[in-house]
């Protein structure tokens, strides 16, 4: 009896021992860890690696901002921000006249071929020139900056001191004796009543012909201050009037039995009508509105040409509407440009930080913040297209090449190296000096890019998974494969491919952040993401300026650090993986 309940009170005690046993027993006890399963397995120790859970909390918080931050994000990545200010433009422009203007007498000619030998006449200092049968002579009525230009009628022939008249003209008395006298004198020109001839030589013989006033060829400008006395003042009569009384210092000039008064400023002159008012205004400066729908007062032009005068900065003029505006004057080689303040819309470019815009505007005047979402979204789904792009290229080459060997390997392998050989950036920057040419729209534009990256980078992923493969290959499984007839290409894809699929998951992960990097490096070379989208890259790349990286650090700064934190999050997750993946790391 006494053995009986020694008996059973030693199991009760087996059975509290392993009922303690199993409270006590943690989740990571090596009997629990024998039954977990091995994506459990590699999921329990990428977690218990703290760099590895900071990297996917960093990715996680990055995804949310790229691709959830724009859904909440009131302004859209090209919305432009402007301000109602005022800035100096440019309302009118001046310059010293260089070129003769031509006023020409009613009912003649002087067309541009007259012009051409007027002007080769006048570089060689002819006082007469010819075009076709015509023969014109010209004088100086204002100093070197008026000339009147009259055609030469030939009325007589001085031939061994005998004057013989031209067909169907009558030499007068008066014409003969004022002649005489002339060539007494040695004068070349002489009056006869309100005829004035000329006499030029030519070989042994003198011609003398009648002056006929063509036109007037003068640097002043002449702007009349009612449209009404536009024409008037234009007129050939009126303007070698007024020259002549200008050049010979006369206050008063007669045209058409009107009295005309002068009065004299530095560099220009204003002409008062008979009522002493203000009739035309003469000056040597071209005063024009830059946009010809405005229209300028000759009161506005002869302060502006004043202000020229007198070398002032500001000028302030009073308009008809009683509005007092200062006018700025500034000289840029022989033009000068008048500005003024003008009420008008702005970009609201390089605004700091604020309640509305927390990162600030940047250099478009966009807002930064939306900026950097939607340029999330193309750095992180570059990255991600580009390491599938590789990666498929990658397995298919390397999982052929590493299964067959021989000349397979040998043929895919050399195909690999010639990929190698290819240079990276000069090939990305001719086609993106192509596409530049081409216009390229943005969108198509990166899908190249992707395109372009994936060709040129799967080379490294092709030649670890043909050594992978070339190891696996000769293991007891696939031996078993072969023997039970299993077809080559799902030897490959289903027995080789998903034992390599670890380390290919390692090294895609660590090569996300390399290819956020090149893109970003291609933003900042402008090779990437043309406006207006955005990348991280682009967004950097206002750091070229030194000027905006010295002033502006929100311009370039939060991109600087989304990139950084990006790459550090797919390092630490690539780190994280690979030490799950690994069998000989402590559980």
């Amino acid at each position: 009896m006494t053995e009986n309940q020694d008996t059973n009170s030693n199991m009760e005690k087996d059975t509290d021992l392993m009922e303690h046993m199993e409270e006590e027993m943690r989740l990571d006890d090596a009997r629990r860890v024998k039954v977990l399963s091995p994506g459990m397995l590699v999921m329990k120790r990428f977690f218990r690696n703290k760099l590895a859970v900071v990297g996917l909390v960093i990715l996680v918080i990055m995804f949310l901002f790229a691709f959830v931050g724009p859904l909440f994000s009131p302004y859209g990545q090209a919305q432009v921000f402007t301000i109602i200010g005022s800035m100096s433009k440019d309302y009118a422009g001046a310059i010293y006249n260089t070129e003769l203007r031509y006023t020409v007498v009613e009912g003649e000619t002087f067309g541009s071929t007259d012009r051409t030998q007027f002007l080769l006449a006048l570089g060689k200092n002819d006082d007469s020139f010819s075009n076709g049968d015509v023969n014109y002579s010209y004088s100086s009525v204002n100093d070197e900056l008026t000339y009147r230009i009259v055609r030469l009628d030939q009325v007589a022939e001085a031939l061994f001191g005998q004057l013989v008249p031209a067909e169907g003209f009558e030499l007068s008395d008066e014409i003969i004796a004022a002649y005489t006298s002339a060539v007494e004198e040695g004068l070349t020109v002489f009056e006869v009543g309100d005829a004035s001839y000329r006499i030029t030589e030519e070989r042994k013989s003198s011609i003398i012909s009648l002056e006929e006033n063509i036109a007037i060829a003068s640097l002043n400008v002449y702007d009349a201050y009612r449209e009404d006395d536009i024409n008037a003042v234009s007129s050939f009569s009126f303007l070698l009037a007024s020259e002549s009384a200008i050049a010979e210092g006369n206050e008063t000039f007669d045209v058409d039995d009107l009295t005309y008064t002068i009065e004299y400023r530095d560099g220009q002159y204003t002409i008062l009508n008979s009522d002493e008012e203000n009739f035309a205004e003469v000056s040597d400066i071209i005063v024009n509105p830059l946009d010809q729908s405005e229209f300028l007062t000759v009161e506005f032009k002869s302060a502006i040409r004043d202000g020229i005068y007198n070398l002032e900065t500001y000028v302030d003029f009073t308009h008809e509407n009683g509005e007092t505006i200062e006018y700025q004057i500034e000289r840029v080689n022989q033009n000068y440009y008048i500005k003024k303040e003008t009420t008008t819309t702005l970009i609201s470019l390089y605004e700091l930080p604020s309640a509305d815009h927390p990162l600030g505007l940047d250099n478009n005047g966009m807002d930064n913040m939306t900026r950097l979402m939607y340029g999330g979204r193309v750095s992180l789904m570059v990255g991600f297209v580009v390491v599938i792009i590789e990666t498929l290229l990658g397995v298919i080459i390397g999982g052929i090449s590493g299964y067959f060997g021989g000349k397979v390997d040998t043929a895919l392998m050399r195909f690999v190296d010639l990929f190698n050989s290819i240079p990276f950036y000069p090939i990305v920057i001719i086609f993106g000096s192509v596409m530049d040419i081409l216009e390229v729209e943005p969108m198509t534009r990166i899908f190249t890019l992707m395109a372009i990256l994936g060709l040129l980078g799967w080379t490294g992923t092709a030649r670890v998974v043909r050594g992978q493969i070339l190891s696996l290959r000769e293991q007891d499984f696939m031996v078993a494969t072969e023997a039970t007839g299993i077809r080559t290409n799902r030897r490959i894809f289903r027995h080789l491919i998903p034992n390599v699929m670890p380390l290919l998951i390692v090294s895609a992960t660590a090569n996300l952040g390399g290819i956020i990097i090149t893109e970003a490096t291609l933003g900042f070379l402008g090779l990437g993401v043309k406006y207006p989208l955005a990348s991280w890259g682009a967004i950097i790349n206002v750091a070229s300026d030194p000027y905006v990286m010295t002033n502006f650090w929100f311009m370039w700064v939060p991109a600087g650090m989304l990139i950084l934190l990006t790459v550090l999050g797919f390092n630490f997750i690539g780190d994280g993986l690979r030490d799950a993946f690994d069998p000989k790391m402590k559980r």
